[in-house]
């Protein structure tokens, strides 16, 4: 086996590449890909269209009418070494067009940024793979090892239609895939006016949605009732929704926290970790959903008519969990409710945790710095979920990065899933030199 020369020049990503990844990303802002009321088809098939333009073929692959996905693979260097999986989403979640400053599926261009739904989740970086691929095979390019891109269905519900049906019914798509990159890391995170942190996702925490039912006794309105499920179920909602988990150092979240810590000129005390979170500034509100499982009442559905009291209530809440971590949720929600609710798997899958270490985080580390000099990346774990949880079950050792830069003001969390969602162009610009090294060195 060879290992990628890093005396060897790289080749840089051209100005075409730069430029034309602004307008593949406002092209696949302009399909209302809403899941699931719309589907990903056609999207899909100008995936497949935008790469056979430049001679790469790929397999469109449906899982049910409209569910579709799309997989290429590049020949790399050394074809010994595992391939690298790259994967991104083509769906998007819902945007009510009232609440946003411009229509959410029009692509529109403004004040420096791209604007509509999936601009950051995720059709940014879907973007930046198309870019990269096409200008990989304009200017003959190899990338270090054999690159498996895939474009996914579903991914905003769980992948049911996508990358776990995928990894379920098609595995041999990714043969000799070794390890993998997709959401859920690789943005910048302003720690001051010139420094960055660069979080790369090497951990997620797991997902534990659950509906929970409460049973009782139907009666008259007026009636005095002890078994009423309403009330059965919104007490119980009511002690999950005010429970305070124990806070679980995990080990990427400790790592991010000490390096935060060190470039602030600060001492991280894991005896004291609310008085460390004090020093860090923005870092402590960051960081606050990956130092505990947590569980937030989400929907609640009772009853028909006002002086009837319901036989039964129903409610969903949302549940995450720490890698590690997993019985202790499931233990706490049992604790939390009424004898009268029983609770049941809406969707339940697995958290994640890898090692940062290897030529893989080596090369991802170096490319951000290269093009950020003032850029650290760190470790990072994902508060949500993603793809990866799939990709695991082939034994693939996954990663979230995706190259992007932004500015200090911009509230990169407050956009995933909300209002007015944008990616600045020079940030797309960034990807995708971050991403021309990054398949060069990988």
């Amino acid at each position: 086996m060879t290992t990628p020369d890093p005396t060897a020049p790289l080749v840089p990503a051209s100005a075409e590449a730069q430029d034309e990844v602004v307008e593949l990303c406002a092209e696949l802002i302009r399909f209302d890909t809403s899941n699931p009321t719309s589907n990903e088809r056609a999207s899909a098939d100008w995936v497949v269209g935008r790469l056979a333009e430049v001679g790469i073929e790929s397999e469109l692959v449906e899982s049910a009418p409209g569910r579709a996905s799309v997989i290429a693979r590049i020949a790399g260097a050394d074809p010994d070494r595992g391939a690298l999986l790259v994967h991104g989403h083509l769906d998007v979640v819902p945007a009510d067009a009232s609440e946003w400053q411009v229509p959410p599926f029009s692509g529109e261009i403004r004040d420096g940024y791209l604007w509509g739904r999936g601009a950051i989740d995720m059709k940014d970086t879907v973007a930046v793979m198309l870019a990269t691929a096409r200008h990989f095979a304009r200017t003959g390019t190899r990338p270090s090892r054999d690159l498996v891109l895939a474009f996914l269905a579903d991914e905003e519900a769980g992948g049911k239609f996508g990358a776990h049906w995928l990894v379920e019914h098609r595995p041999e798509l990714f043969a000799g895939v070794t390890e993998a990159i997709g959401e859920g890391g690789g943005f910048s995170f302003a720690i001051d006016d010139t420094r960055r942190l660069y979080p790369i996702e090497n951990a997620q925490r797991g997902m534990a949605w659950m509906k929970l039912t409460a049973t009782g006794r139907a009666g008259h309105g007026s009636s005095p009732n002890d078994e009423n499920a309403v009330t059965d179920l919104a007490e119980s909602l009511t002690r999950i929704g005010r429970e305070t988990f124990p806070i679980r150092l995990i080990e990427p979240v400790r790592a991010l926290l000490e390096e935060a810590a060190r470039l602030y000129g600060v001492e991280f005390d894991e005896n004291d970790i609310e008085g460390s979170l004090a020093k860090l500034g923005p870092v402590s509100d960051f960081m606050q959903v990956v130092l505990r499982n947590s569980a937030n009442p989400t929907m609640f559905n009772a009853g028909y008519q006002t002086n009837v009291i319901p036989g039964k209530a129903t409610a969903r809440v949302d549940g995450r969990f720490l890698p590690g971590h997993e019985q202790e949720l499931i233990d706490t929600i049992d604790r939390l409710l009424l004898p009268s609710v029983t609770r049941e798997w809406v969707n339940h899958d697995i958290a994640l945790e890898t090692t940062f270490d290897g030529p893989l985080v080596d090369a991802m580390c170096e490319a951000v710095r290269a093009e950020d000099p003032d850029g650290h990346p760190v470790p990072y774990c994902n508060p949500g979920g993603t793809d990866a949880k799939a990709f695991t079950h082939l034994g693939i050792r996954c990663f979230g990065f995706k190259g992007l830069k932004l500015p200090h003001d911009l509230d990169y969390g407050r956009l995933f899933h909300g209002v007015d969602e944008r990616v600045p162009l020079e940030g797309l610009r960034f990807g995708v030199r971050v991403m021309t090294r990054l398949w060069q060195s990988c």
